[in-house]
């Protein structure tokens, strides 16, 4: 797919306080994140790490501000399920936390950036971590050890998981997932699945991606009925008959 790889919309100030505030409430569930250790790996995995809907939607899952584009009216969708859930996940969620730098969509970014500098001592270890943020547009780079990635986008990341370093993990930042997919870059998902159907708004599984199959390697459901699930790539479609 030649879609976007980016995210060009501005956030106004009110929804950045409004997510900001949201995060602050989320002490675990948005700190499925790094925590800073020196091992290398000789390739470097792409993440995606997503909170989604049974229908597949991933927009503003942690405030009605988040993002209401496209007349989006369920911000925050999440916020009924989140704390019983984080109880009972908290365990499985440690087991999750590993070291990573952070690719990001432009709007994920800058949500980001306008709240963990302030708080980092919520996410361990946020300020040493490199942040590439994908943009063809120009981006005020505020927070620390932020990279542009622009121009040929895949060449890049391809490069950067060729390289030295950490895993990479990408959170929402949506339209640049179909980037990835297209170019068969995700080696695993992190999927937290919630049991609620949204209808319409941004999805996950957009027309970026291709046929692929995945195994599953963790997965807990708790009493409220959030699935927690990760997957990674496991080569191409087996088609068979059934019976046969």
């Amino acid at each position: 797919m030649s879609g976007p790889v980016t995210d060009h919309r501005t956030t106004s100030d009110s929804a950045t306080r409004n997510v900001a505030s949201t995060l602050h409430g989320y002490p675990r569930f948005w700190r499925i994140l790094p925590r800073i250790n020196s091992k290398k790996i000789e390739m470097r995995k792409i993440i995606v790490q997503e909170f989604i809907s049974l229908d597949g939607i991933i927009q503003a899952p942690g405030a009605p501000e988040e993002d209401n584009s496209g007349g989006f009216q369920y911000g925050g969708w999440t916020a009924p399920y989140f704390y019983q859930a984080d109880k009972e996940a908290d365990a499985f969620m440690q087991k999750n936390l590993e070291v990573t730098d952070l690719l990001l969509g432009r709007k994920t970014y800058e949500l980001f950036a306008a709240y963990w500098p302030d708080n980092a001592d919520r996410w361990p270890g946020i300020q040493e971590v490199t942040k590439y943020v994908v943009s063809d547009g120009l981006v005020a780079l505020t927070w620390a050890n932020s990279e542009r990635i622009s121009g040929d986008v895949v060449a890049r990341i391809q490069e950067l998981k060729a390289g030295e370093g950490s895993v990479l993990k990408v959170i929402g930042s949506g339209d640049f997932a179909q980037t990835l997919f297209a170019h068969d870059l995700v080696d695993e998902l992190w999927l937290m699945i919630f049991p609620l159907t949204l209808g319409s708004g941004k999805r996950l599984f957009g027309k970026g991606v291709i046929p692929a199959a995945f195994a599953l390697t963790e997965s807990l459901v708790t009493s409220n009925g959030v699935i927690f699930a990760n997957y990674r790539r496991a080569g191409d479609i087996q088609t068979g008959t059934i019976g046969g």
